[in-house]
């Protein structure tokens, strides 16, 4: 064990302050990471703040994490010391059931899911996972990435959280030039999915109950704009999406989207609310063969194939750099949805 440091909450209401703690030896399989950049996920606010059941205090948030090697285990072949890296929503998974089988992590089957990279229980030191708000973190290679160097290190951060949870439903679907595609929500997850989808070739229309993000979603790759709130709008639009993406993770009414859809069209939803989406009307599904789905993250496989699309493409997050002590500010910001579109630790201020 080697000691570490970072950035924990002892409770649900307490702040954030200085934490040390001790992380695992790189072992055989492993690498080990000076952490250079984290993203902040609305998760991390709702774990941190206990507002998802389960947290274990004290508790280190972060799962979009972009770092340097620094040691590799006796066995690694992927990576060598040096090498930049990303580390995403989970660490670890069983391996052995069909779904990671099938490269499909996110989904595993064995005895408590996926090894999340905070929170879950960690298997080498019996104790929990603590995140990315802190110096260095030691992984297994086969849930290490390779980070693109060509784009801002700081900026794909976040594509390891918003970015991958918006590119895997795209993909699975099978989104392509010639579709109509809406996104619904220009948040964190929203923008991501406005500049993949259009990075995919399709047309993009961006949903959004405020008139003032119709220019940004625009500069970020829509096509067109509507705003939910007007029926005349949403009227122009019926029976004519390929797939909707919906983002938003706050309980509202879902028969407005499908209706949307073409017959065989998919609205997929990747937005967890606190309170359930009212029940959508079955008819709206039934007569034209719609579907109504969720997707979550993807794979360590596909989450390589979406940094590896973006380096090809030069997509990054849009993001606000901040430092470590303004933590607690930023959760304020997030929950006003005041952040153009991710927060972003500079690990480098994490001064202990």
């Amino acid at each position: 064990m080697f000691k570490t440091y970072g950035y924990a909450v002892q409770s649900a209401d307490a702040p954030f302050a200085p934490f040390a703690f001790d992380r695992r030896d790189t072992g055989a399989h492993d690498v080990r990471i000076d952490i250079l950049y984290c993203g902040v996920c609305h998760s991390d606010l709702h774990t941190a703040r206990g507002e998802w059941a389960g947290t274990v205090y004290p508790n280190v948030p972060g799962h979009e994490i972009v770092g340097r090697v620094t040691e590799v285990g006796s066995e690694v072949t992927k990576f060598k010391v040096g090498a930049l890296v990303g580390v995403g929503c989970l660490v670890d998974s069983c391996r052995t059931c069909p779904s990671c089988q099938e490269g499909l992590e996110q989904y595993c089957e064995g005895p408590g899911g996926f090894v999340g990279t905070y929170n879950a229980p960690d298997k080498h030191t019996g104790g929990v996972t603590y995140g990315g708000y802190s110096k260095s973190i030691v992984v297994d290679e086969a849930f290490t990435l390779r980070v693109p160097e060509n784009l801002d290190l700081a900026a794909v951060a976040p594509l390891l959280c918003a970015g991958i949870t918006t590119y895997s439903p795209l993909r699975h679907w099978n989104v392509r030039a010639g579709q109509k595609v809406g996104i619904v929500g220009l948040g964190g997850l929203g923008h991501m999915g406005v500049k993949l989808a259009a990075a995919f070739g399709a047309h993009v229309v961006l949903f959004t109950t405020s008139a003032s993000k119709v220019e940004d979603a625009k500069r970020l790759g829509a096509h067109e704009v509507v705003i939910s709130k007007d029926p005349q709008q949403m009227a122009k639009h019926a029976n004519s999406f390929d797939f909707i993406l919906n983002t938003v993770a706050a309980s509202h009414n879902l028969d407005q989207f499908t209706a949307l859809l073409k017959r065989d069209g998919t609205l997929t939803l990747v937005g967890v609310p606190e309170h359930a989406h009212p029940s959508p009307d079955v008819a709206n599904l039934i007569f034209k063969r719609r579907k109504l789905a969720g997707s979550l993250i993807g794979g360590i496989a596909e989450t390589q194939e979406m940094l590896d699309f973006c380096g090809k493409h030069g997509i990054t997050s849009d993001i606000e750099m901040i430092r470590m002590d303004e933590i607690d500010k930023a959760y304020e910001r997030m929950v006003k949805s005041d952040v153009k579109y991710r927060f972003v630790i500079d690990m480098a201020t994490l001064d202990i």
